[in-house]
Parts: C-alpha cells; structure tokens; sequence
C-alpha cells in the first residue's frame, strides 16, 4: 500500500489527481517528464511511496534506491538517450522545490543552457549525485 502525503504534487500525480506525461512506471516506482526541462530530454523517477527527499532516505531504503537508479538505464533506453550524455542527481535540502524524493535525468547535458548548467551541476552542494547518496547511505547503515 503506498504512502501519499495531502497536498504533495508528485503524491498527486501518483494517485491520477494531477496531470503529467508519463514515461515508465512499474509496481515501485513512475517516471515523468519534468514541466520545466532544463534539455530536450529532462524526466523525473519517483517513488510510488512518498519519502521527502534524498536526505531522509534510510538503510532501509537501499533497495528501493538501488531500483531508482536501475530506472535511468530503461528510462534512457527507451528515449533513445546516450548514457554518456546525461546527467542525474538529486537537489539537496534545502535547495529542492518539491519534497517528494525525485531523481532528475536530463540529456543531453550538451543542449542545456548556462542557466540549467548551474541549476543541475553535479556534485554542487545543491545538486548530487547518485553516487553521493549511495554512499552516505552507506555510511548510515554502519
């Protein structure tokens, strides 16, 4: 049974009570085209299940990220995007716009504009990687 938070957009969009494109979506997890894309290709992978943002992701949590992550290679596949081309990541708190945990795949980086460059740089302290948050994830669970 999914967790849905009144008054979270993505929540919303989750139950069929707010509009969005769908890309993928299986058991766990939908992907979207994001309203505002920061390239010609700029989706979103959300979790059936609300969970705030990256920072409140759990040990627990480790298997439904790991599927997250997965997504991006079938998302990508099925768009005809070029793995090496594309960009994901996380915005950290407090620099995120919609607490509901989204990860962000965008491509190609090469048709972003300076604006979105900045908004979605990698490894900055408002945007990470996948791989930062598998790590403190990590490092949680010692």
């Amino acid at each position: 049974m999914a967790k849905f938070i009144a008054g979270c957009i993505f929540c919303k969009i989750l139950q069929g009570n707010a509009p969005a494109e769908t890309i993928y979506e299986d058991d766990d997890l939908m992907c979207i085209k994001d309203i505002h894309p920061a390239s010609d290709h700029h989706y979103l992978i959300i979790p059936k299940n609300h969970i705030s943002n990256a920072k409140e992701l759990k040990p627990d949590d480790e298997p439904l990220f790991d599927k997250i992550v997965d997504t991006v290679e079938v998302v990508t596949a099925q768009q005809g995007l070029n793995l090496s081309s594309v960009r994901t990541g996380f915005h950290w708190p407090p620099f995120n716009t919609i607490n509901h945990l989204h990860l962000h795949v965008i491509g190609p980086i090469e048709n972003m504009d300076f604006i979105k460059r900045q908004i979605f740089r990698e490894n900055s302290f408002w945007f990470v990687s996948t791989d930062y948050v598998k790590e403190r994830l990590k490092t949680l669970s010692r």
